[in-house]
């Protein structure tokens, strides 16, 4: 039957290249290649994560999300994830903004491919700002930094001001008495036990394990450095991914604006862009899963 069947279609048709197996162009094939790779790389690097945050020595303190990513801009107070909640819902929005944009490019509606694919411009944009934003508040620190003023009094860097009076801050105050002895409140204690109730105060307040160094002061307050060096590769290694993502789609949108596709006769380009818009969409879902929830 296989015999007949080949007889009836030509040697040029069968063997002449030129047509895909699967039905899809050069360029979707190859933007698959591509995204497969990479989620390759972004698996290697949560793998990596996970294998770091559960081969701690007994003991280790490795801080959860909730405890670090708490602030909100222009606002104080204590809103655990709220914020990269956001980050989240922005970039799953612009997923959705680009499914409409590739749905209107295939009824070959040029204004609708341009409103929803400025929209998705947007929506990157504004996680972009976001994650720099983030960055900048990590790097500033939430409250675990201790820093020595005049040699005598001590207070605590928090997200509202520097003060004087770390009571306010994280439930605490200390004042440098005679030689290695301190004051907690009324009591005396000597420098190990005043380090010790620092660290104390600064781990139940904000989830992590302060560091002290030899000049008296907290380092990190986040506890390993490894957590902030996963944080730092991954989330920019993703959001390299997103601005690349938001200028491809900037200039893809010049080109809609000006009927590049439209003139071609199809919005290939916005579909293959879309792809890599889900690509990062997806990847996002397991870094907030395995990097901030679990």
């Amino acid at each position: 039957m296989s015999g007949e069947a080949s007889k009836s279609i030509p040697n040029d048709v069968l063997w002449g290249g030129g047509r895909s197996p699967f039905s899809v162009s050069y360029g979707k094939m190859m933007m698959w290649f591509f995204l497969v790779s990479d989620a390759l790389t972004f698996s290697a690097l949560l793998v990596g994560y996970g294998f770091a945050r559960h081969s701690m020595p007994p003991g280790g303190s490795w801080p959860m999300g909730e405890s670090v990513f708490r602030a909100l801009p222009f606002l104080h107070g204590d809103y655990p994830l709220i914020y990269v909640a956001f980050m989240t819902a922005v970039l799953i929005f612009s997923s959705v903004t680009m499914v409409l944009a590739v749905e209107a490019g295939h009824r070959m509606y040029k204004q609708g491919v341009i409103k929803w694919l400025f929209l998705t411009v947007i929506g990157g944009a504004i996680f972009v700002g976001s994650q720099v934003w983030e960055w900048g508040h990590f790097i500033h620190g939430s409250g675990g930094s201790i820093t020595m003023m005049d040699g005598s009094k001590y207070w605590v860097h928090n997200d509202e001001h520097d003060t004087e009076n770390p009571t306010e801050a994280a439930g605490f105050h200390l004042v440098k008495a005679e030689g290695d002895r301190y004051l907690y409140g009324t009591e005396e204690v000597e420098g190990n036990e005043a380090k010790a109730i620092f660290a104390e105060r600064v781990a139940y307040t904000h989830g992590a394990s302060p560091m002290w160094s030899s000049e008296g002061t907290i380092e990190n307050e986040y506890g390993q450095p490894q957590y902030a060096n996963f944080f730092f590769f991954i989330t920019g290694f993703h959001g390299f991914h997103v601005f690349s993502g938001v200028i491809i789609n900037f200039i893809i949108l010049i080109m809609v604006a000006r009927g590049v596709f439209h003139r071609r006769g199809h919005y290939e380009m916005v579909e293959k862009a879309g792809l890599y818009w889900h690509f990062v969409d997806l990847v996002w879902v397991f870094v907030f899963t395995f990097f901030y929830l679990v």
